[in-house]
This record gives structure tokens, sequence and C-alpha cells, in this order.
């Protein structure tokens, strides 16, 4: 089989002209169905400075064919960590993925895109679409995302049949502090992002119908939907507690990376870079592994210490990182959004997590926010955060010195 090209094509945010929605949906529909070129989203300059479309394009240099023409679609990696990377998926594995995800929801049904095409949530309500035989309604977002606009969009999509949309958590929280009425939705994939428990708490409460998803651009976004495999989706945890997914969702490799390729798949499946439990038929998701927060030899998941600390009633939103310590190696900070002014204390959040976490866990800093810092993708933007953190700490050391064990 012949080389395919590969198509640099613009993301503009917008419902329809270039670089829109329906002339991505169409241009996606060519790719898997085998005709022109494979295509890499490039964010327009709506969503992204000039200069990073070109390091994108320059990176995953198009004049070089894919050696495989069975993929559609080169995906950039959220590079929430590092310099993302172009995930190879092929038509079967898209096909794959909205398939089953039809047969966890049901339908076919009809989707509101609320998300940018250039991450692979995105991109895969636009293959849900193709697969459910309709086309998607689209909220604008070229000048970011507005809940009325969406709010408008969900009130023209509503029909007799079943209507889907995919969120992030900020999205979500959004929605809700704008009382955007979410019932029409059958059913509202959140990704992106791990759902803090207040929030999915407050959706549920508005009677929202959420689904919590894992998954990433290397499995055709979200396989495991409420903890559960998607049909075909095989989840495990390996020897050094790291999350596999198999199945034919899964990536055909990355671009150009041909050794970061023999790494990542073993056996056919994808090793994440995530920590996690299975049992029980049920996957949990502790956080990432390069989130490890290390203290006084103990490996303490960061996500995992958020996830106890976003339960506490004075937080609205939370996140963890180690800042370097002379004596523990680093020490577990928490970065807070308050639900209220003043927002909690570092004594009343040590005792609240103490309940539940090892001391090791326990956060022994506390920073206040007024937002955590995002990726485009809506992910927790993790470098900046840690400037953030390590600024704020030094800022403060002389008048509130920190906790010592």
């Amino acid at each position: 089989m012949a080389p395919r090209p590969l198509q640099p094509t613009e993301v503009t945010g917008r419902a329809s002209g270039a670089g829109g929605a329906a002339e991505w949906l169409a241009a996606l529909d060519r790719a898997l169905a085998g005709v022109g070129a494979a295509l890499l989203p490039v964010p327009g300059p709506q969503l992204a400075p000039a200069a990073v479309g070109a390091q994108l394009v320059d990176a995953m240099r198009p004049e070089v064919p894919l050696d495989d023409a069975a993929v559609a679609l080169v995906v950039p990696t959220s590079g929430s960590t590092g310099v993302p990377k172009g995930a190879l998926l092929s038509a079967a594995a898209i096909r794959a993925s909205a398939a089953a995800t039809r047969a966890r929801l049901g339908g076919p049904g009809h989707w509101v895109l609320a998300l940018p095409l250039t991450h692979v949530a995105g991109l895969m309500v636009l293959a849900r679409s193709l697969d459910s035989g309709t086309e998607p309604s689209v909220v604008d977002l070229s000048n970011g995302f507005d809940p009325a606009a969406f709010a408008a969009v969900t009130q023209a999509a509503r029909g007799p049949g079943l209507l889907f949309t995919s969120l992030v958590p900020a999205q979500l929280a959004l929605l809700l502090d704008a009382d955007v009425d979410l019932r029409p939705y059958d059913g509202i994939l959140l990704g992106g992002a791990a759902a803090p428990a207040a929030l999915l708490a407050r959706a549920r409460a508005a009677g929202a119908t959420v689904v919590t998803t894992y998954g990433m651009s290397e499995t055709c976004g979200g396989c495991v939907y409420d903890g559960v495999p998607l049909d075909g989706v095989q989840a495990n945890v390996d020897d050094a507690g790291l999350i596999r997914l198999g199945g034919p969702t899964v990536f055909s490799g990355y671009r150009l990376q041909p050794e970061l390729t023999i790494a990542s798949l073993v056996d056919g499946a994808f090793r994440t870079s995530d920590v996690g439990r299975f049992a029980d038929g049920r996957l949990t998701v502790l956080g990432r592994a390069d989130a490890m927060v290390v203290s006084g030899g103990v490996n303490v998941p960061a996500d995992w210490v958020a996830a106890v600390l976003a339960e506490h009633p004075g937080v609205r939103d939370v996140a963890v990182v180690g800042v370097d310590h002379a004596v523990w190696g680093q020490r577990v900070v928490a970065a807070v959004v308050p639900s209220a002014a003043p927002g909690p204390t570092l004594a009343a959040l040590r005792a609240f997590a103490g309940r539940r976490l090892e001391p090791a866990a326990v956060p022994r800093d506390l920073v206040l926010l007024d937002a955590l810092p995002l990726l485009p993708s809506g992910k927790l933007d993790r470098e900046t955060l840690g400037a953030v953190v390590s600024a704020a700490l030094t800022a403060d050391a002389a008048s509130n010195p920190p906790e010592e064990r």
C-alpha cells in the first residue's frame, strides 16, 4: 500500500467556513474512507499564536509521507508536561471508539460540539456524529467558551432523539455557575482532567447526566466510562502500578518517533503515564506518575490528594504539587481556589485530609489562587502552576514560615 500524505489543516473554532467544524466534518469523513491525506489539526490564530501552529507543523514534518496508509488522523498530545507528540490514529481505531460509545450510551444520537478540534475529544465528537449519521450542532469557540452560547445551541439542538455532548470540568463549572439547564442531555461525557467530587455532585443535583471518562489521544479519547472500560477495551495495571489500555481504539504509534512508540506500545497495549488500581471490573485513576510527590521517601499521588481535598466544603478547585525541601526531598503543597472568601486555612485542610490520608500525603503548605492555570485542552498546566506556587511560597516565607514535620 502506497504511503499516505499528511495534510496540516487549520482549526478555527467556528461552525462553518475555512477551518470550521463543517469543513472538518467533511474532511474527516474523507480521511476515514481512505480518500486523500491524513489530517493534522493546527490551531488557527483565534485559538493560539501563529508561532504555536508553526512549531507544531515543523515538529510533525508533513513533507514526510505516512508509512501507514490506514492512519486517518495525527493528533498532537496535550503537551501538559512536555513537547507535544503526534499520536497516529487509524480509521479503524476511530470507528471502533465511536461505535463503542454508541453502544454504551445508546443511539444514534445528536451531538453538540463544544470542544476545540485541536484536541482528540473534539475530533471524536465529529467521529461520533459520522457514526450516527448526523451533523453536530456547534458552539462557536473562536472567542472562548461562552455558557450563553452553549445554552442557545442546546436549545436549538433539542429534538425527539438522544442528545449528547462532551465537556471538560472547567466548562461544566462555568455552565453550572451560569445556571444553564443541562437536563436536555442524555449524556455529558466529562474528561480531559479529573473531575472534583463536589463538581460532580453539583451537576447531578442540577439534573445533569454526567459520565466521567478516562482516556487520551493515544486511545481515541475516552475509553473508560465511569470506571468501566468500553466494549473491546482492555484495562489493567502493570507491576509498576501504571495503567495499560488495549483493544481496537489504541493508536498505531507516534509520528516519526519509533523508539518512543516501542517503549509505549507493549504487546499492542498502551502503557500510560498514569498510576491506578483495577478491581472488580472498575478502574480507579490515582494520577500521573510524573505528578508523584516523593516526600520523606514516600510516593504521594498528587492527584489523589487533590481528589480528597476537593471534598472539603471550602474548596472550589484544587491541585497538588511537590516543592523541593532540603530535608524531606519534597513537600506536599495544595493550591486551592476557595469556594468563598477568605478560604480554608491550612490547619483545617490538614485536619480534613488527615482522616483519610497517610501523614506524608497531608499538605504541608497552602496557596490560595483565584483560578488554576489550564491548557487550551482544559487540563491542568502543571508547569505554570509549579512556578506560581513556588513564587507564592517564596513571597510568603518571611511572614508565614512553612510548618515543619
